[in-house]
């Protein structure tokens, strides 16, 4: 069965909210919210589609949009490959032009709205940035929570706070003080043994290939009010992940690394093929840093993962 072909939009005004609409009562999966953007036309490109959906549905005329993400999804009578596309700019007043009902909501309040099974990815892709800190290994303790500080000033806003050189006391000591820093500022996602997982409930939790493969069968170990993110760096590690239910992925190595000289980089071509089989938000990791933003967006990826190429000097 060949998929409905989606062009969909995640908007956002000035302010940093995102506009959403209502499904009428009578349609399929009617009173439920979604992205705005329609089916593409016979032989029509998906950026003309996006163009010509927004114009027709809210009154607006694109300027600036840049691929989000892709998303693949069966419902019991029909396949959906949901193109998104993040538009950032655009000309006019969006209003309901088919009578729907809209809302300008902000990121974390996504979770908040009822959306269809397929949009669940969206609304993840959505709420998140395009940069990922990783916090640096050979630092003390006062460096780490100063270079944190810094990096929250510079407007980062998602961080692995990883400490590998760390016994687990000195790790969790950290971790405390990493909490109250990220407070309001920054979603902290945190790495240990799952017993730990009561000890820090405002943090999220970033798994190792290793702990993806050993818990992936169990499920999410916690609710979905809460980040779950994993390390993978094959196909058979996106399987798990997307079977764990996680919200996000580091994939990796990219490219070579000084600090993994022995790891096999995937190159471009590999890394945009794996992730056009996973409908998660993906950062790439592995040689990158925030300059590889736009290539990474048109592989398919949420955005770049970096430990040196994010950590302030």
């Amino acid at each position: 069965m060949k998929p409905l072909h989606v062009a969909a939009a995640v908007i956002r005004g000035r302010d940093g909210r995102v506009l959403i609409a209502r499904r009428g009562e009578t349609q399929d999966q009617g009173g439920l919210w979604e992205f705005p953007g329609g089916k593409l036309e016979d032989g029509e490109a998906v950026l003309a589609a996006l163009h010509r959906e927004l114009a027709e549905e809210l009154g607006i005329q694109v300027r600036a949009a840049r691929p989000l993400i892709q998303v693949r999804h069966a419902y019991p009578d029909k396949q959906v490959l949901l193109d998104v596309w993040e538009v950032s700019a655009f000309d006019g007043e969006p209003r309901g032009v088919e009578g729907q009902p809209l809302a300008w909501v902000a990121p974390r309040a996504l979770a908040d709205y009822a959306f269809p099974a397929a949009n669940q990815p969206i609304v993840a892709a959505a709420r998140l940035p395009s940069q990922y800190l990783i916090t640096p290994g050979g630092l003390s303790t006062p460096e780490l929570l100063q270079g944190l500080q810094r990096a929250l000033a510079s407007g980062i806003t998602l961080v692995q706070l990883r400490a590998p050189d760390f016994y687990d006391p000195q790790y969790r000591d950290l971790a405390v003080d990493a909490v109250g820093l990220c407070a309001g500022k920054a979603q902290l996602m945190l790495k240990g043994p799952l017993e730990w997982l009561g000890d820090f409930p405002a943090a999220g939790w970033h798994l190792t290939a290793a702990q993806l493969r050993k818990y992936a069968r169990n499920g999410r170990p916690f609710p979905a009010a809460r980040w779950l993110a994993a390390s993978c760096h094959d196909a058979e590690e996106l399987a798990l992940a997307q079977q764990m239910g996680v919200d996000f992925v580091t994939l990796s190595p990219v490219q070579a690394t000084e600090s993994h000289p022995q790891a096999e980089p995937l190159g471009w071509d590999a890394t945009q093929a794996l992730i056009a089989g996973f409908n998660r938000p993906v950062y790439l990791l592995g040689g990158l840093g925030a300059g590889d933003c736009q290539r990474a967006w048109h592989a398919g990826a949420q955005g770049v993962a970096g430990i040196r190429g994010f950590w302030p000097a």
